[in-house]
């Protein structure tokens, strides 16, 4: 299975390789071709390939029950990617630049924005749980 192949092109490829022995007589059975299928999957799914290793029988496991299995797991990694995505948020401070000369007039705005930061955060984190 290539990197950014979803099951299903990854299905539609193998079904492709597999037709051309077949068309000159060779003949692969139910559980030799659910082997070679759980066999070139990524090692990222290593935990799902075991599981259905060891929970099924795969000699009377069907190739559909199999891709099936293997296209749930697929949406659930794509959803916990989005989510994942939708909870990130980004924060910028804005800055600014004080000239020495202003620096003695600029405490109390010091003292302003430092407030204003601090009520910023404080709503973030009241927003945030």
């Amino acid at each position: 299975m290539k990197h950014d192949e979803t099951i299903s092109n990854m299905f539609t490829r193998f079904t492709n390789i597999i037709n051309g022995p077949k068309s000159l007589g060779k003949t692969y059975t139910n559980a030799e071709m659910v082997r070679k299928i759980l066999r070139c999957i990524p090692k990222s799914w290593e935990a799902k390939v075991t599981t259905i290793q060891e929970t099924k029988d795969l000699n009377s496991l069907s190739l559909e029950e199999t891709l099936g299995s293997l296209m749930i797991h697929e949406m659930n990694i794509k959803m916990d990617d989005e989510d994942d995505n939708k909870k990130k948020k980004y924060i910028a401070f804005k800055s600014s630049i004080h000239d020495e000369e202003f620096e003695e007039d600029s405490s109390s705005d010091e003292n302003e924005d430092l407030a204003l930061i601090i009520r910023k955060f404080k709503r973030f984190l009241r927003n945030k749980k």
